[in-house]
């Protein structure tokens, strides 16, 4: 990708925010680009509604950025960008490779609705991709079950922490995701002390969180006394990973991404594109 062209994608869309949010509830609409033709791998981004300020939370121009990269690294690759929710017409996901999902968590989580269709993909191999706040579910619910299923590992609310902090990812695990990767640091909205299966995941970004996460009180997302012993002794704390799924199918979870801005970070985002095409590969 050209850093013009990044650029674009990076700092274009932030102008439409405003207009979109004077236009009320956003219309789903389906796009799709790039190749169609025997032996293409296709992947579907599926973005939620914005819904913070501009500069964060933007699915649908990060899953617009991330798509055109996508399609940049290899001519055999089809993308369908599904933007403001799950689609009413199921069929743009035959022929699945991966599944990316932007999108807020918790209740109002895309596949709470939809959770017979995401666990098709999933028996059928499909490769997982979860971004940011798309990795809370609500704690103990079949959506729960379903992306631990799917990636591995989910936001546990009274459990896991969503703060604000610079992360200094000084080591990488040899894997395919971290292939040309360099250690780096991002300030973002690193969640960690995630709930993860206990078999076939691999901790891919891991950091040492300073004592300043924990200024806030104890809540379903800011605190609770396990996740406040483990910053106090020094544990690092995990805010990415990949998971081999029994039976077939892959997984990756990636807490930040609260940032638009920072998909310009090539360690960052090329860490996820490969992600994507490791999920899809399988």
């Amino acid at each position: 990708m050209t850093a013009c062209r990044l650029l674009l994608q990076l700092f274009l869309p932030l102008s439409a925010v405003f207009a979109l949010a004077a236009c009320g509830p956003q219309e789903i609409t389906v796009q799709v680009q790039g190749a169609d033709a025997p032996g293409q791998t296709k992947v579907v981004f599926l973005a939620g509604p914005d819904s913070h300020g501009p500069g964060a939370h933007e699915h649908r121009a990060g899953s617009e950025l991330l798509a055109a990269a996508l399609r940049d690294r290899s001519p055999m690759v089809q993308t369908v960008n599904v933007y403001g929710g799950w689609p009413e017409d199921e069929s743009i996901f035959e022929g699945l490779d991966a599944l990316v999902m932007y999108c807020d968590g918790g209740k109002r989580h895309l596949i709470n609705d939809h959770l017979d269709s995401f666990n098709r993909m999933l028996d059928a191999g499909v490769g997982v991709v979860a971004l940011h706040y798309c990795v809370e579910v609500p704690r103990g619910s079949a959506s729960a079950d379903a992306m631990l299923r799917a990636t591995g590992g989910y936001f546990e609310t009274d459990w896991s922490v969503n703060p604000h902090w610079l992360a200094n990812f000084t080591a990488l695990p040899d894997h395919p995701v971290t292939t040309g990767i360099k250690p780096f640091a991002l300030q973002d909205e690193w969640y960690f002390n995630m709930r993860f299966r206990e078999q076939q995941v691999t901790y891919i970004l891991s950091a040492v969180a300073p004592a300043s996460t924990m200024q806030r009180g104890n809540g379903p997302h800011s605190g609770n006394d396990a996740v406040r012993k483990l910053v106090a002794e020094g544990a690092p704390q995990v805010t990415a990973w990949a998971y081999n799924r029994p039976g077939g199918g892959r997984g990756f979870g990636y807490t930040g991404g609260h940032f638009h801005a920072n998909w310009q970070h090539d360690d960052a985002r090329n860490l996820v594109l490969n992600a994507i095409e490791w999920v899809a590969s399988e």
